[in-house]
């Protein structure tokens, strides 16, 4: 997703935030949710009239969440 700036068309990947698999009672934070999808859509590929995000899925978060580790 973030080497991939010269394609014709945006690249938007959803998925689950690292390779620990959690507890049941943690799976919406570990899962890919509806609302990130929504997200991901309104912040990097086309802004959806009224939607307010709820999770940040810019690629400022993106790199912060990766250099946090697992």
């Amino acid at each position: 997703q973030l080497a991939f700036d010269y394609l014709d068309g945006p690249v938007a990947v959803v998925g689950s935030r690292n390779w620990i698999t959690p507890p049941a009672e943690l799976e919406d934070g570990f899962f890919p949710q509806k609302e990130w999808i929504i997200d991901v859509i309104h912040e990097r590929i086309l802004p959806l009239p009224g939607h307010k995000p709820v999770t940040r899925q810019s690629t400022d978060e993106i790199l912060r969440r990766n250099r946090l580790g697992v």
